[in-house]
């Protein structure tokens, strides 16, 4: 019985070593749960398109971008181990999408307090299907807009324990997005930098030289303990004078195995090379996490030849992000060109205004001013005729004249405080 027990056990290890027939290899670790006291990002893993996850020391989470549609699935069910109870903000840096298609299933699985875009006008079926989604889902819908009362400033989330995240670009109404460039919707992608004390992170979605070149000309601190590198590493973001500036000592690219679009490209992977920078590669490394104790950065990956990776802070602790006053960025120096990598999820269109920070709450009803709620089908909440939101969606609408009627069946919109 052994040596037959024996023998089985040869024709196995035989039958593996054969073409064809090689033992498929054990599926990577995850990557474990945030760290409780310290921010933890996770550049997660959605093939070829962006998602981010930021945890705060106290908990608070942050979800920038959801990646291609076919990374819904594998999104969701990763927030459903790392996410206790809604997100407190959805941010979608442009509406693209490879950067857009995984938010709806990611939003079922854990559910938002607040989302935020661009609101950067495009065609997009998927982007206006996912409007129509989050205006029914979801409280407050907003933009990067600075303070109307103070708009030489940048807003800023607060995440608890020092932990903020400033919103560095686009600045609507302040400033007109950017046009006629190679792509308006990536140029106009929202650029956030977060800060915990010596360290942070510069997240710049599919952000475009003349997007780098506006931040170049203001009075910011650029500089990055880790860079989440723009447009999945292609040849048209990442300039040189860029990086010297944010001088980051470890960067992140998030693609996809094998992408029709040859990200990364050598030229960036070159100049990430002159900054220094430790460079991760999701089609390489697979998911990469990493903690800060506000004076270092621990870097690791779930998989590749990554090892564990520990980065230390620059930041001056407490020092602000804006140096001083923002004025308006001149108008770039470079004319409209064709796009050479078109983008999953429509044409770039030229950019619309639109305006859906929060508003003060009224003081009249509607019986007093004559003004009209309303709610789009299938949501739980009612808005402002005027609202912003409404104006993005195409959804079916119930209007109600009398704010009391509104009342009665849905609660006021938390974007426009009806």
């Amino acid at each position: 019985m052994k040596v037959f027990v024996r023998l089985l056990g040869v024709l196995f290890l035989l039958f593996t070593a054969l073409p064809g027939h090689a033992a498929t290899p054990a599926a990577p670790s995850a990557l474990p749960a945030p760290v409780p006291g310290r921010l933890t990002v996770y550049f997660l893993d959605v093939g070829q398109g962006d998602a981010a996850l930021i945890v705060s020391p106290t908990g608070k989470t942050v979800l920038i971008d959801g990646g291609p549609p076919e990374a819904g699935t594998r999104l969701a069910a990763r927030l459903r181990e790392l996410v206790k109870g809604p997100l407190d903000l959805v941010i979608l840096t442009h509406p693209h999408l490879d950067h857009l298609g995984g938010l709806p299933a990611a939003l079922k699985a854990v559910g938002a307090k607040r989302f935020m875009d661009p609101g950067f006008d495009h065609p997009s079926e998927a982007y206006r299907a996912l409007l129509d989604f989050v205006g029914r889902e979801v409280g407050q819908v907003m933009t990067p807009e600075p303070n109307a009362s103070a708009p030489q400033t940048l807003l800023t989330v607060g995440l608890g324990e020092g932990v903020s995240l400033t919103m560095l670009w686009p600045r609507m109404p302040q400033e007109p997005f950017l046009a006629n460039t190679r792509s308006d919707a990536n140029a106009n992608s929202i650029v956030a930098k977060l800060t915990y004390a010596k360290t942070s992170f510069l997240f710049t979605g599919d952000s475009e030289p003349p997007t780098e070149e506006a931040l170049l000309q203001k009075p910011l601190d650029l500089t990055a303990t880790v860079l989440k590198v723009a447009h999945h590493g292609g040849k048209h973001s990442s300039t040189a004078a860029f990086l010297d500036r944010v001088a980051p000592q470890a960067a992140v690219i998030s693609c996809g195995v094998g992408n029709d679009y040859g990200h990364p490209s050598p030229e960036v992977l070159g100049r990430l090379g002159d900054v220094h920078a430790r460079t991760f590669r999701t089609d390489q490394d697979g998911e990469v996490m990493a903690v800060s104790d506000g004076a270092t950065v621990t870097l690791r990956s779930s998989k590749g030849a990554a090892s564990t990776v520990s980065v230390s802070g620059s930041q001056r602790s407490g020092s602000p992000v804006a140096l001083g006053p923002i004025e308006p960025t001149p108008a770039p120096r470079s004319g409209r060109a064709v796009e050479k990598e078109p983008e999953p999820g429509g044409t770039p269109k030229k950019p619309k205004g639109a305006t859906t920070a929060p508003a003060p709450a009224p003081t009249n009803t509607s019986e007093e001013t004559g003004q009209s709620f309303v709610s789009l089908k299938g949501s739980k909440v009612f808005h402002r005729e005027s609202c912003s939101t409404l104006k993005r969606s195409k959804n079916e609408r119930t209007v109600y004249t009398r704010r009391s009627d509104a009342l009665r069946e849905r609660r006021p919109a938390e974007d426009c405080h009806p």
